[in-house]
C-alpha cells in the first residue's frame, strides 16, 4: 500500500504537515492537511458518486467489504508499524486494533445482506411498508487513541449500506486513522469518490459538519468538541452520532477475589496509556478491602515497564502529545496538592507517564465536595490514572458511581453476579461488565454512553442500520384513493 503517496496524498490545500512518532519525536513522514475548500469538493463528488453506488447490488457492496477486510489482514505488518510508530501503541495493542478493524469490515459486508424494511398493518386496502435507504454523504470524524478502529467503525458500516464517506481523521494520526483506510479500499476496488480522506484542524471539521451535502455525522472525541459538533449539526438540522468522553467506574464489592481482579483493574486504566474513553477513571472500593486494594493496585503499576514501543516489549507508550502530558500531569499534581496521596508513579521522561494509583480520592480528601476534592477523580484525565475511593454500602456505591456525569461504561468485580446486575440497574450506563473491565468493545455490539458521554446513538452491530440509513414509510393501491372531495 503507498500510504504516502504524494499523487493521492498531498493534493490539499491546508498546509503541509507532518506524521510524528511520539516516542522520538522523529518524522515519520509529510503530508498535506485539508482545508474547508477540500471539505466543499469532497462532499460534492461523494454526492455524485453515491448515487450510483446505492444502486449497485448489495452483493457488490459486501463483496468489497470483505476484499477490505483480509486486506487489512495482508498488510497488518505495515499497517501494525504505523500504530505503534504514530498512535505510540504497543504491539499487542496495535494486533487487536488490526484484528477489530478487519471484523469491522467482515460485520459491514453482512449488514449489506440485513433485511432493510418490514411490512406494516393497515387501516386501509393497501400494501403499507417501511424501508431503509441511504442517507446519503456521511461524515466521520475520527480521533487518534484508536484511530484505525474508529474510523472503520463508521466508514465500513456506511459504505456497505450504500453511502459514500468523507473522513476527518486527526491530524496526529492522518497515517494510521485515515490512509491507511483509503488505501485499503482502494486496494480492495471501491469505485472513485465514494470515499475521502482529509486529515484537518477544527476549521475542516466545522467545514464538514456544516457541508449539505453530509447528511449524517459520526463523531468520536471529547465530550467538549462534541458539544460543539453537536450544536451545528443540529443548525444545519442533521444527525450527529456523538461518542464521546467518560469517567467510567469500576466498582469492587467486599466479596472481590482480588487475586483474579488485579490483571483486570491495572488493564481498565492503564491499557494505551489511559487514552481510551472507556478507562476506569475511578476506581470504587469497598472499604474492608480498600487498603489491600490499593497496595496491590500500586504495586502492579510500580511493576509495568514503560517505554519505546517500537524498539522494545513494553505494557505502556508515550502518551500522544505534550498538550496531552502537561493536562494528565496538572491533574494529578492539583489532586495532590488537595490530599490525595499518590500510592505509584505520577512522574514522566518526555512522553512517558508512569502508571499513576491516586489513593484516598474524594472528599476524604478534603474539598468542596465528593467530585471537586481531586480533579483527577472528577475528570476524565485520558492518561495512566488510576483514582481509588472506598464506600461502605451498596447505596453508597451507587451514589458515587452516579456522582459522575459521564455514563459510558461500569464495570463491577463480585462474586454474585445477581447481585451486580441489580446494582447496575440503579447505575446509568451504555456498557456494563461484570467481573471484567471497562474497555470493551466488539463490531458485533451496540456500543455508545449517556449523559456526558454521548447522544445514546450507537454504533455496532444492527445499530448501524439506525446510524447510516433514513427510514421511509411506503404505502401502495391497486387504484387511487377516493376520499370526500
Amino acid at each position: 500500500m503507498a500510504l504516502l503517496d504524494p499523487k493521492d496524498w498531498c493534493a490539499l490545500r491546508g498546509g503541509p504537515a507532518e506524521a510524528v512518532e511520539p516516542a522520538t519525536g522523529a518524522v515519520l513522514g509529510e503530508l498535506t492537511l485539508a482545508a474547508p475548500a477540500d471539505v466543499a469538493d469532497a462532499a460534492a463528488a461523494a454526492a455524485a458518486a453515491q448515487r450510483d453506488w446505492a444502486r449497485r447490488p448489495y452483493t457488490e457492496r459486501a463483496a468489497v467489504l470483505r476484499r477490505a477486510g483480509d486486506l487489512i489482514h495482508r498488510h497488518a505488518a505495515e499497517i501494525g508499524e504505523w500504530l505503534v510508530r504514530e498512535a505510540g501503541s504497543v504491539r499487542g495493542k496495535a494486533d487487536f486494533e488490526i484484528r477489530t478493524a478487519a471484523e469491522e469490515c467482515y460485520e459491514a459486508a453482512a449488514l449489506a445482506h440485513r433485511p432493510l424494511g418490514e411490512v406494516l398493518p393497515s387501516g386501509a386496502p393497501r400494501l403499507s411498508f417501511t424501508s431503509r435507504l441511504p442517507a446519503g454523504v456521511v461524515g466521520v470524524i475520527a480521533p487518534f487513541n484508536v484511530p484505525l478502529v474508529l474510523a472503520l467503525r463508521s466508514v465500513a458500516p456506511a459504505l456497505a449500506l450504500g453511502n459514500a464517506v468523507v473522513l476527518k481523521p486527526d491530524p496526529r494520526t492522518a497515517v494510521c486513522g485515515g490512509h491507511v483506510v483509503a488505501a485499503v479500499f482502494a486496494e480492495a476496488g471501491l469505485p472513485a469518490g465514494l470515499l475521502r480522506v482529509l486529515p484537518g484542524g477544527a476549521d475542516a471539521g466545522r467545514a464538514l459538519v456544516a457541508d449539505p451535502r453530509v447528511r449524517v455525522i459520526s463523531f468520536t472525541g471529547s465530550t467538549e468538541a462534541g458539544r460543539s459538533v453537536g450544536e451545528l449539526a443540529a443548525r444545519h438540522l442533521k444527525r450527529a452520532h456523538l461518542e464521546l468522553g467518560g469517567n467510567s467506574a469500576f466498582v469492587v464489592l467486599e466479596d472481590a477475589d482480588l487475586d483474579a481482579a488485579m490483571s483486570t483493574a491495572a488493564w481498565a486504566s492503564f491499557f494505551h496509556q489511559g487514552q481510551v474513553c472507556m478507562t476506569a477513571g475511578r476506581h470504587l472500593v469497598h472499604a474492608s478491602r480498600y487498603e489491600e486494594y490499593v497496595e496491590r493496585l500500586a504495586a502492579k503499576a510500580d511493576a509495568l515497564t514503560v517505554g519505546d514501543p517500537y524498539r522494545a516489549q513494553v505494557h505502556l507508550g508515550p502518551v500522544i502529545d505534550r498538550g496531552q502530558l502537561r493536562k494528565i500531569d496538572a491533574l494529578v499534581r492539583e489532586s495532590a496538592a488537595a490530599g490525595v496521596r499518590i500510592a505509584a508513579g505520577g512522574t514522566h521522561e518526555e512522553l512517558f507517564y508512569r502508571p499513576t494509583v491516586l489513593a484516598d480520592a474524594g472528599p476524604a480528601a478534603g474539598g468542596p465536595g465528593p467530585l471537586g476534592a481531586s480533579p483527577a477523580y472528577g475528570q476524565e484525565v485520558f492518561g495512566p490514572v488510576a483514582p481509588v475511593r472506598a464506600f461502605r454500602d451498596p447505596d453508597e456505591a451507587v451514589a458515587l458511581a452516579n456522582e459522575s456525569a459521564y455514563g459510558l461504561a461500569l464495570g463491577i468485580v463480585t462474586r454474585d453476579a445477581a447481585r451486580a446486575l441489580e446494582l447496575a440497574d440503579r447505575i446509568p450506563t451504555g456498557l456494563l461488565h461484570i467481573n471484567d473491565q471497562t474497555v470493551n468493545d466488539e463490531p458485533v455490539a451496540a456500543f455508545g454512553g449517556l449523559a456526558d458521554s454521548g447522544t445514546g446513538s450507537r454504533f455496532g452491530g444492527a445499530a448501524n442500520l439506525d446510524a447510516f440509513t433514513e427510514t421511509r414509510w411506503t404505502t401502495v393501491r391497486a387504484t387511487p384513493a377516493g376520499y370526500p372531495f
